[in-house]
């Protein structure tokens, strides 16, 4: 099972406890989790103004182990305007490249967290693999 938790954060809420929406998918081969501004297809959706958040910007799929991985998809744009950073518990956070992909260990927790390079907005994505 992934567990999912999403908060979205401005400048103006910095400091704040913001709402959180929650997710999960059982760690079923194929099982997949996105995260955009696109609600369509994403368990968790971004505020439809928050452009530096793709339409489906994360994307968590499990493989055919039942092993977690996430990749930060490519966009119609050549340079992403955000940056994400992955940090797993207990190491410090790390860049992950835009087109890039991550794999989450079993029985481990972590977040990734979409920054707006052009103003103070976040988006912190926390995860919890069941082992």
């Amino acid at each position: 099972m992934l567990e999912l938790t999403m908060a979205s954060v401005s400048g103006a809420d910095a400091g704040a406890t913001a709402g959180m929406l929650m997710a999960d998918a059982p760690s079923d081969p194929g099982a997949v989790l996105r995260v955009g501004r696109d609600r369509a297809v994403c368990r968790l959706a971004t505020p439809d103004d928050w452009l530096f958040v793709s339409r489906v910007h994360l994307e968590f799929l499990c493989g055919p182990d039942g092993s977690w991985q996430v990749t930060w998809l490519r966009g119609s744009h050549s340079e992403p305007s955000s940056e994400v950073r992955l940090t797993l518990a207990g190491l410090p956070p790390q860049p992950l490249p835009y087109g890039g992909t991550a794999k989450l260990p079993a029985g481990g927790s972590g977040d990734l967290v979409i920054e707006d390079r052009t103003g103070p907005r976040t988006v912190n994505v926390g995860f919890y693999h069941e082992a």
